[in-house]
């Protein structure tokens, strides 16, 4: 990780940067697209939870620079704890300089510090530089493929 910078919990006054750190990553993945208030009440609930730990790597300025998220989910295959990673994310200038990998890391040691015996994310097969990085850092391809169903319920105009 680069001097000027560090790891810290998210807070709720920093979703106003993290929406921006998510529009970018979004806008380039083709399953979600940038929400504002979408991502701020995500957030915010995983800010919220017990459960789940929103990191963003600070500047020597103060400014969020990066993010990762992580939530556990109680695993039946595992008998123990799952991490659900999301949002890998730092800034386009901070790139290359292990922010990722410390955001990354950050998120698991804290999974792996309550019991997580396995972590999980998706990344966009369409997104090359996200596959290499998970594949220098270890990361196995699985043979299951992500499927998802809106459960939203229609507005009532």
């Amino acid at each position: 990780m680069s001097a000027g910078s560090r790891i810290r919990p998210a807070t709720p006054g920093d979703i106003p940067a993290l929406v921006q750190l998510l529009a970018a990553l979004f806008t380039i993945e083709q399953d979600f697209a940038p929400d504002t208030d979408k991502q701020a009440r995500g957030l915010a609930g995983v800010i919220g939870n017990p459960n789940g730990l929103v990191a963003v790597a600070i500047d020597d300025a103060g400014a969020v620079v990066g993010v990762c998220s992580g939530q556990l989910v109680f695993s039946t295959a595992e008998g123990a704890w799952s991490a659900w990673i999301e949002d890998v994310v730092v800034a386009a200038h901070w790139r290359g300089h292990g922010l990722g990998r410390a955001l990354l890391g950050h998120v698991l040691a804290w999974a792996t510090g309550r019991g997580a015996t396995r972590a999980q994310l998706l990344v966009d097969l369409d997104n090359p530089p996200a596959l290499d990085f998970y594949r220098h850092l270890g990361w196995s391809e699985t043979r299951l493929a992500a499927r998802r169903l809106s459960l939203a319920r229609p507005s009532a105009d």
